[in-house]
């Protein structure tokens, strides 16, 4: 998984890169991604590092996995 955050990070378009552990169900692991366009996404699909990835999560076997994704013009709100 580090491999894969360092290679994800390292490409054109990529703002961030990361996974989440949820803290009340440990089985459950959220990748956050944020990049500039589709098209950065879609080329991030297509590189070596994404295959070894797709590898590892058919060996491992997930129960459910989900794909969301959310689109913003990327506002900074106060807190």
């Amino acid at each position: 998984m580090e491999e894969m955050i360092r290679a994800s990070r390292a490409e054109a378009g990529c703002i961030d890169y990361a996974y989440a552990v949820d803290l009340l169900d440990a089985n459950m692991l959220r990748v956050i991604e944020r990049w500039e366009s589709r098209e950065a996404l879609q080329e991030h699909f297509q590189t070596p590092h994404m295959a070894r990835f797709r590898s590892a999560l058919e060996a491992i076997g997930p129960t459910d996995v989900a794909v969301r994704m959310y689109e913003s013009d990327q506002e900074q709100l106060p807190l």
